[in-house]
């Protein structure tokens, strides 16, 4: 259990977040933390959608059950937060 900061770009968004995540979190997890500071501040909800989070730099889509600490992802490494 530990502090990891990732950066989050939602899509259809404009903004990319720092936003402090645990190791031991699910892609779901970290799909939701993302959303806290994202959806409802500027238009990109898709309510009736899933959530997936996927590797900026190779568009590797993430199982959403899989723990950060397994993703082999980086500190600081940019997320995507796509609706499927």
């Amino acid at each position: 259990m530990a502090l990891f900061p990732l950066f989050s770009l939602f899509e259809n968004d404009f903004v990319i977040q720092v936003v402090p995540v645990d190791t031991e979190d699910s892609m779901d997890e970290v799909a939701q933390k993302c959303a806290y500071h994202t959806v409802g501040r500027r238009q990109v909800a898709q309510p009736d959608k899933v959530m997936r989070v996927k590797r900026h730099s190779n568009g590797e889509l993430f199982p959403r059950d899989m723990k950060v600490q397994d993703a082999s992802l980086l500190p600081t490494e940019t997320i995507d937060v796509v609706y499927e």
